[in-house]
């Protein structure tokens, strides 16, 4: 599976090597994937996120081949000119749904969520190249979405509240999301006056996806659902629901 190439404009001169000397072999020092970011992918638009390979070399690098390796087969592939003597970026698009209106398959399928690993073959200005392998590691994952109910509105104090919601994740192999069961995911909660969620409690999905507790009123604030993810699958929050809590 093939990624579109993006060329960054080379810069930078040889330094000359002296005559009949060879050129000197590259050093390719490592890689950094999307700012250090988890790649997350959904079901509806493209995904594009950058790889920069750092190396040196006495004449300055000039090209980089960057290869991304994911489970089950997962492959990508693009080149690009370095916008530094020391740094190429590349930049890939992954997506996981069919283009409008066609039957053309898709990057991406359930099976290649997980980490993925870097490999680049680098090019310096005197014709000498390097090819590291696994110069990095990143998490390519399944998007997934959270909701949050919490009734009823108003509420007496020291009343029950039940907080409901579902937990849902891309299905990178029908395009849909769908239920994600058998996860924890955190109960938390805002007062009125602050900023900050506190955890109250812990629920796992059930064979749908769904979340159902109840708690005590307290006081008046928000209440959300917070699922931090899997090594497949990205984190979701839900926006807080207000409850007012009267006496």
């Amino acid at each position: 599976m093939g990624a579109v190439a993006v060329l960054l404009a080379g810069v930078g001169t040889s330094a000359g090597a002296a005559p009949g000397a060879l050129p000197s072999d590259p050093v390719v020092s490592g890689a950094t994937v999307n700012s250090g970011q988890d790649v997350i992918v959904g079901t509806t638009h493209d995904v594009q996120f950058p790889v920069t390979v750092t190396g040196s070399d006495d004449s300055g690098l000039s090209l980089v081949d960057v290869d991304l390796k994911g489970p089950h087969g997962g492959f990508y592939t693009t080149d690009a000119f370095c916008e530094t003597a020391t740094a190429c970026t590349t930049v890939f698009t992954v997506n996981a749904h069919p283009a409008p209106g066609s039957d053309d398959p898709v990057d991406l399928a359930n099976a290649n969520a997980g980490t993925w690993s870097v490999d680049a073959l680098v090019d310096a200005n005197d014709e000498g190249s390097e090819f590291a392998s696994g110069v990095a590691s990143f998490g390519l994952k399944r998007a997934a979405r959270v909701t949050v109910n919490a009734s009823p509105e108003p509420v007496a104090k020291g009343a029950r509240i039940t907080v409901t919601g579902k937990l849902v994740r891309a299905n990178w192999d029908t395009y849909r999301y769908a239920g994600y069961t058998g996860q924890a995911v955190q109960l938390q909660f805002r007062p009125k006056d602050s900023s900050t969620y506190t955890t109250v409690a812990t629920v796992n999905t059930d064979g749908t996806g769904s979340l159902r507790t109840t708690v005590k009123a307290v006081k008046d604030g928000y209440w959300r659902w917070n699922f931090t993810g899997t090594h497949t699958t990205g984190p979701a929050k839900a926006a807080g629901d207000y409850v007012d809590v009267r006496p």
